[in-house]
């Protein structure tokens, strides 16, 4: 490589480089204050005590609950819904163009505006509901379902479906329409019928590239804060209000505290990463391929 092409290289990898390391600083500021070290407030005990403490408490097991079941079925519907979409563009050949742009577009839309958009369409307010009364459907606007605002989340997992969904279709595109355009088109042509091309060749190929854009929303899902606190319930809240809640104390030696609810955030996002990387390394192996995670 020529000096000129390094320097260019350079150049263009300086800002990636400069948000990696931010990121890194941030993550270190986190694990230190979780433990208690801030000697900008006399705390000099390097201790896990911030993080017993916290386990201990109920309503920080119920927010973790509350955040875990929503990152896990917002994911998995979305990751259902996303092969879905991926797998009728690459059929109708739509792979470009406007419909694939119109796939793109919820992925583009801020999540702030995504809650707004859930509220005028699903609250009992909502478009849905005026349809509903208007049609006969039902008699006053308090008999529309309470959809948002529940102790379910169900307005949260909506929204975040309705966003990662058209990310994971997006995601294994590339994928998928290469298997679907060589290994699946040999395989109809030897007398498969399209759905099973489509299921024993093209969906087992594209599966890790599925299963990477699944880990990806069901991290940011886990540790998403926008939705839950414009959608969700004011108890329990998710773990991510919660804890900013925490953060926001005024009372600057109960920051490890929240730093510790950080700290469990991040570990339990590299475990999911882990288990991701097990499970697919056998699912690789049962495919007969390697794997390079």
């Amino acid at each position: 490589m020529k000096r000129r092409d390094k320097i260019v290289s350079a150049l263009l990898l300086t800002p990636f480089m400069l948000v990696t390391a931010l990121v890194l600083i941030a993550i270190v500021n986190i694990v230190i204050q979780s433990l208690g070290y801030m000697p900008v407030f006399d705390l000099y005990d390097v201790t896990l005590k911030y993080y017993a403490e916290v386990l201990k408490r109920p309503e920080v097991l119920q927010s973790l609950g509350v955040s875990l079941k929503v990152s896990f079925i917002s994911s998995l519907a979305a990751a259902a819904a996303g092969t879905l979409i991926c797998a009728a563009l690459v059929r109708t050949g739509r792979t470009r163009g406007g419909m694939l742009y119109t796939v793109r577009l919820p992925i583009l839309v801020p999540h702030t505006v995504v809650a707004l958009f859930t509220v005028a369409m699903l609250s009992q307010t909502g478009l849905f509901a005026r349809i509903a009364y208007a049609g006969g459907i039902i008699g006053d606007y308090t008999e529309f379902p309470g959809i948002l605002y529940g102790t379910g989340y169900f307005g949260v997992i909506i929204a975040y479906i309705w966003k990662e969904a058209p990310f994971i279709a997006y995601f294994s595109l590339a994928l998928m329409s290469g298997i679907s355009g060589t290994l699946g088109e040999a395989a109809e042509n030897l007398g498969a019928s399209p759905f099973r091309s489509f299921m024993h060749i093209t969906l087992p190929l594209s599966l890790p590239a599925i299963a990477k854009g699944f880990l990806i929303v069901l991290v940011f899902s886990f540790g998403g804060y926008e939705l839950p606190l414009l959608l969700g319930a004011t108890l329990p809240k998710a773990f991510p209000v919660y804890t900013y809640i925490e953060f926001l104390k005024p009372d600057f030696k109960l920051r490890p505290y929240a730093m510790a609810m950080n700290g469990m955030t991040l570990i339990l996002s590299l475990l999911m990463a882990l288990i991701y990387a097990v499970c697919m390394k056998r699912l690789m192996k049962k495919l007969g391929g390697g794997y390079e995670g």
